[in-house]
């Protein structure tokens, strides 16, 4: 397998010191296809949305990662700020699939509850973290993206609507 090197590949001028290294092994795709992680803690299935099977789909891995990186720089964040966080800070991850003119497409939209915080400060934080978070950054300018605050009692509603 001919491989470029990830210095070839870069197409950013600063130099990057690699954090971490997610490897994976996926067959057969979306549609009864199956993904592993190469240390064992993730071993997927996958289903076609809304098909039958008990499998995921990439659109929801795509959300449950990009909540948890989110929640962490918005974290992150409100650290390098020393503003106390709720204790239970709450990201309902939304990724639609698409389909247009053009093919297929994503667009997602993140409702952060950060309940106990005034408007703005929580506003502010949720700003910064879509300029931290490496998930807004590499969809950035690629797919239709909202994040909203959410208010506490529109939050209520959608838990209590989802059981």
């Amino acid at each position: 397998m001919n491989r470029t090197p990830m210095s070839e590949q870069n197409t950013t001028t600063q130099p990057v010191k690699v954090l971490y290294t997610a490897k994976t092994h996926t067959t057969g795709g979306r549609e009864g296809g199956a993904s592993r992680t190469s240390d064992g803690r993730l071993d997927v299935k996958y289903s076609l949305p809304g098909g039958p099977g008990n499998g995921t789909n990439p659109e929801q891995l795509l959300a449950v990662g990009w909540s948890g990186c989110f929640l962490s720089a918005i974290k992150h964040v409100a650290a390098q700020r020393k503003v106390r966080l709720p204790a239970d800070p709450v990201i309902d991850a939304e990724v639609d699939l698409c389909m247009g003119s053009d093919g297929y497409s994503l667009q997602a939209r993140l409702n952060v509850t950060l309940e106990g915080l005034e408007r703005q400060v929580a506003q502010s934080l949720l700003d910064a973290a879509h300029q931290t978070c490496p998930y807004s950054k590499a969809t950035r300018g690629n797919i239709n993206v909202a994040i909203s605050l959410v208010e506490t009692g529109t939050a209520q509603m959608y838990e209590k609507r989802a059981a």
